[in-house]
């Protein structure tokens, strides 16, 4: 895509190519991912740096997983059998299902004008007035009755994306990285609406979210990890029971982030949501 992507040699810059590779495979490393330079390999061997018989146990390793998958047992591929196994209906119910279980409850409270007296927000009832930010309103329809504002709505529901910060060139651009914290723009309008009508927050998070302030105002949040709208309302409106666990924590701020050694599991001091968070109804 137009850009260059040399070799990474973090640590080792010091070192020849050979002296890299022959570093790396000492570390334990069985297959090269990105680089195609198997003459370094070859040269190694040549110059009675690197035996044979490493680079066997390397190809049993790899030859295992490839014998454990059938690979061997049927390495043809049918293109018939093909059409008819992949995207077949039973195979797409239950990635749907899937996702609904994998929506994590973070929070769910009363909201402070719920005619149910004190019981919690989630899950919704069938035809409840909705709200919808951020999802397809079609969708929605078929859960609740979707209406034009939020002073309309019994409640509302909004989907967001943990933020990132853009960075350039094609390849770079695919991985999102920077600040964990959303901009001043964003917020400003999820905490209006959550002073408007009961609202349920669900964040993508790709990597973790920095929104203690979202989390403090919000009558509902929920994660997801890629969750389609249908999926999500499933488990909104506790058609499927979610049943997700944070697989990380939730930090209270990028000062806290950046606090944190980058060598040690789980060690925010005050994160918001702990790792293995996760409600249930």
């Amino acid at each position: 895509m137009g850009q260059a992507m040399p070799a990474r040699a973090w640590g080792v810059e010091e070192l020849s190519v050979p002296d890299r590779v022959l570093r790396v495979l000492e570390a334990g490393c069985d297959q090269f991912g990105g680089e195609h330079i198997p003459e370094q390999i070859v040269a190694l061997v040549e110059a009675g740096r690197l035996t044979e018989e490493r680079l066997d146990v390397s190809a049993r390793r790899l030859l295992r997983e490839k014998f454990v998958l059938g690979l061997f047992d049927h390495p043809f591929v049918d293109p018939a059998g093909a059409a008819a196994s992949v995207g077949a209906p039973a195979g797409i119910a239950a990635g749907l299902r899937a996702q609904s279980r994998s929506v994590t409850v973070l929070k769910n409270d009363a909201p402070e004008r719920d005619s149910r007296r004190g019981e919690p927000t989630l899950p919704l009832a069938e035809g409840s007035r909705v709200y919808v930010r951020g999802l397809d309103a079609e969708v929605a329809a078929g859960y609740g009755t979707v209406v034009a504002t939020p002073e309309e709505a019994d409640v509302a529901i909004l989907r967001v994306k943990t933020p990132f910060e853009p960075r350039e060139g094609g390849f770079e651009q695919f991985f999102h990285a920077g600040s964990l914290e959303f901009d001043a723009v964003e917020p400003a309008a999820i905490l209006e609406l959550c002073a408007t009508v009961p609202t349920i927050v669900d964040v993508y998070l790709e990597r973790p979210a920095v929104l203690p302030d979202i989390a403090e105002s919000a009558a509902a949040l929920v994660a997801n990890y890629g969750c389609a709208d249908g999926p999500l309302l499933n488990a909104l409106f506790g058609r499927v029971r979610p049943e997700g666990n944070l697989p990380f924590e939730l930090p209270r701020s990028m000062a806290d982030v950046r606090a944190q050694r980058s060598d040690v599991p789980r060690d925010g001091k005050d994160p918001v949501f702990v790792f293995g968070h996760g409600l249930r109804y």
